[in-house]
């Protein structure tokens, strides 16, 4: 686990964090979409404003001019109650930055959309260090494995029923980072090119193997339980 102030520039994490109380961080399409919108916005030096809170533009804010990048994102997965994240540190103290203003705007949205107050994610985001690159095609995997528990329930298990349908999901979920990879460009502005230099591509059956073994690992975290 790295602490706040141990990334290494040109190293890669995986960051992570959920609700508090495991409650829901994105209620609907209009949530996830602020997310991602945000996910480009905060990954700069200019200041973040909070601005049409209850219908994002996805085009417009993709023109926003965001200062120099913080951190590289290599891929992304957003799930009703949390997220994943594959950041590389590219300046020192990048991600902290990214992520400290990524969690607050998200959380100003969130809490004044639906009238709320007090926090909305489980303290402090998480963070394991990339070790290898073994490692970090597993985490590709993990990371975009995850929307598999909205369609095969037991795929932790190894329990797949149609492969070929599931395949077919996981690449069309609009809120994950794989549709990109599958077609070898970045058609997500979120995401930087370094991803793509070192991401290899696997099946959809490989890729749930590699990703049953990486969650039996963090499974150890109370975290992710």
């Amino acid at each position: 686990m790295a602490s706040r102030n141990s990334f290494a520039v040109e190293e890669w994490y995986h960051c992570y964090n959920r609700g508090v109380d495991k409650r829901a961080i994105f209620d609907n399409e209009s949530d996830a979409n602020r997310f991602l919108m945000l996910l480009y916005l905060c990954n700069g030096t200019e200041p973040v404003y909070l601005y049409n809170a209850r219908k994002p533009n996805l085009i417009k804010t993709f023109q926003e001019n965001r200062g120099r990048p913080l951190a590289a994102i290599g891929a992304f997965c957003l799930m009703p109650n949390h997220y994943h994240l594959l950041i590389k540190e590219v300046i020192e103290g990048g991600i902290t930055s990214f992520m400290r203003k990524l969690g607050t705007a998200y959380t100003m949205y969130f809490n004044m959309k639906y009238e709320r107050v007090g926090h909305l994610f489980c303290g402090q985001f998480r963070s394991r260090h990339v070790m290898n690159d073994r490692y970090l095609q597993r985490l590709f995997h993990y990371i975009h494995c995850n929307p598999a528990e909205l369609y095969e329930a037991d795929w932790k298990l190894g329990k797949v029923r149609n492969m070929s349908s599931l395949e077919k999901k996981l690449v069309e979920y609009p809120y994950s980072s794989l549709g990109s990879y599958a077609q070898r460009q970045s058609a997500s502005p979120v995401l930087s090119s370094e991803g793509f230099e070192v991401a290899q591509t696997s099946s959809v059956s490989r890729m749930l193997e590699e990703a049953r073994a990486y969650y039996a690992e963090i499974s150890k975290d109370k975290f992710e339980r």
